[in-house]
């Protein structure tokens, strides 16, 4: 185990216990991940400076009405922890999980993708396939072509990485060389099955892949 990640539930919730935790793992070589909603303040990022490694932020929707509406917040703060991290040097992916007929609007994922790629066109975006759970049973899961259209859509906007999540198997699951387009690194759900990286760089042309090596 080289990292340990922080999630189920949100991690700030423990923020302190998880704090005393993080200490322990950076003493033993060990990597920190937060899984987070990104609602933070700036004084718990500036806290775990040092000790924070990377972090994968829900984006939940582009649209503060959306945040508002089902999730009693505003999107702002999220926006900021986001700009705060890139800021502080902690490797940033972003999840959005597309739920038809709430945040599957053109107009709001293309304000996910474009806000991403002002983070920085080497941040990964995953949208994730939705599944009925919970208040949202009678949702339908999230149809195949919406996640194909979001990601050409984070691509064409000119972000590097763009995956599609809970989709096992699909080709979206893969890195692509953003310089040559070969397959950097296969993956089948949680399985990596190919791997053509060589001291962070493309076995194919040499171009720099953008990451975190362990």
């Amino acid at each position: 185990c080289k990292i340990i990640s922080y999630t189920y539930t949100e991690p700030t919730i423990a923020f302190e216990y998880f704090f005393e935790i993080m200490k322990l793992a950076k003493s033993r070589g060990l990597y920190n991940n937060f899984v987070t909603n990104g609602f933070m303040t700036e004084d718990v990022l500036y806290c775990a400076k040092g000790y924070l490694d990377a972090a994968n932020v829900d984006l939940k929707s582009g649209s503060d009405e959306f945040y508002k509406s089902l999730c009693g917040a505003k999107i702002e703060p999220v926006f900021n922890s986001l700009k705060v991290m890139k800021k502080m040097g902690i490797w940033v992916e972003v999840t959005t999980l597309i739920i038809p007929g709430m945040n599957d609007f053109e107009r709001d994922l293309k304000t996910c993708a474009e806000f991403i790629f002002g983070l920085g066109k080497e941040t990964p975006w995953h949208v994730s396939r939705f599944y009925p759970q919970y208040r949202l049973d009678k949702v339908v899961p999230t149809p195949f072509s919406l996640l194909e259209f979001a990601r050409k859509l984070g691509l064409d906007t000119g972000l590097r990485y763009v995956y599609t999540g809970n989709v096992s198997g699909d080709k979206g699951e893969n890195t692509y060389c953003y310089n040559c387009r070969k397959t950097v690194i296969k993956r089948c759900g949680f399985e990596v099955v190919e791997y053509n990286i060589k001291d962070s760089k493309c076995k194919f042309c040499s171009a720099h892949i953008d990451g975190v090596g362990l």
